[in-house]
């Protein structure tokens, strides 16, 4: 497994992305294929949301390439959070897709078609699923080890239009063995409730990143114990202590600011030494983070926005 992503990691989030947009390039001639086949407006949704795949896709692509342009004059903190825009139009594009299979499988739950061909359809069905579901897999693999949202975004939302095709076979062959027509229509509406929570799901996601939400639990506590390895108390006081910690993220990056107390004492180079063996710590246990020490003696605290302090 380590290989495996350590392989990953050797691909940008670009090539990832390129890849999706391939691969949603077949699924979409698959897809419309069975529906061409079939008539069914839920194979027909099925191949909607694969049109949606791809320019979500590309608009990630275009989204990756602005987040890797480096510190510039107008951004010195980078573009890193360009990533967080493919998320939300990805989630917007995903609910577009959803009203409109809705409209028109509204149109055929009233007005119900025979269905032709059907096995063609699902076998159809069943090969671009295989190859989504594939792409998602790696695409996860690939997104925790990039941190990227975009990757993520899109692996998501691969999963659900594996998820939306294995409901819509399932409700294609209910209707070629129960004869039901109306069930096509049904399952159409189905895949689009689901996919429209999807599409909410990934613009709340998108939000919470771009008004810098806190680091993952798991990562602050690394981040506490690496500083709780530094403190050190004489008798019932500390001389070495930290405080004002908080975190956030920008796309890829992770930040964490903090003030670190010690005695006044203290030469600034004794003191500056220690902060660089405190943040490479933190380096070491957090790859990529970017922390940011304010020095304090021990007797003087400052104060700032406290309910932003995790």
């Amino acid at each position: 497994m380590l290989k495996q992503i350590s392989l990953l990691k050797t691909f940008s989030p670009k090539t990832f992305l390129w890849a999706s947009t391939f691969v949603a390039l077949i699924t979409i001639i698959l897809k419309t294929l069975a529906w061409w086949l079939t008539d069914s407006v839920g194979l027909l949704s099925d191949a909607m949301e694969s049109v949606v795949n791809l320019a979500s896709a590309m608009f990630g692509l275009a989204m990756v390439t602005v987040a890797a342009q480096p510190p510039d004059a107008e951004h010195p903190y980078g573009h890193h959070k360009a990533e967080y825009f493919s998320s939300g139009f990805e989630g917007i594009l995903i609910i577009v897709a959803s009203l409109g299979i809705i409209w028109t499988s509204a149109y055929r739950l009233f007005d119900p078609q025979p269905l032709s061909k059907i096995g063609w359809g699902l076998a159809l069905s069943l090969v671009s699923s295989a190859l989504n579901g594939l792409l998602a897999w790696v695409m996860f693999e690939a997104a925790r080890e990039h941190r990227s949202i975009a990757l993520e975004a899109d692996a998501k939302h691969l999963v659900t239009d594996v998820w939306t095709s294995a409901g819509v076979i399932v409700g294609i062959a209910l209707v070629g063995v129960t004869g039901w027509l109306w069930l096509d229509a049904v399952v159409a509406m189905g895949v689009a409730i689901n996919i429209f929570k999807e599409g909410i799901h990934l613009i709340w996601r998108s939000s919470q990143g771009l008004m810098d939400e806190a680091l993952e639990l798991e990562v602050i506590e690394k981040i506490h114990s690496v500083l709780a390895e530094f403190e050190h108390k004489r008798g019932e006081s500390f001389i070495i202590r930290f405080d004002h910690v908080s975190t956030r993220r920008a796309g890829q990056r992770r930040y964490v600011d903090l003030h670190m107390h010690m005695p006044s004492s203290w030469s600034l180079g004794r003191a500056a030494s220690l902060r660089l063996t405190v943040e490479q710590a933190l380096l070491t246990a957090v790859p990529g983070l970017r922390a940011s020490i304010q020095l304090l003696t021990t007797d003087v605290e400052a104060h700032g926005d406290q309910d932003l302090l995790i």
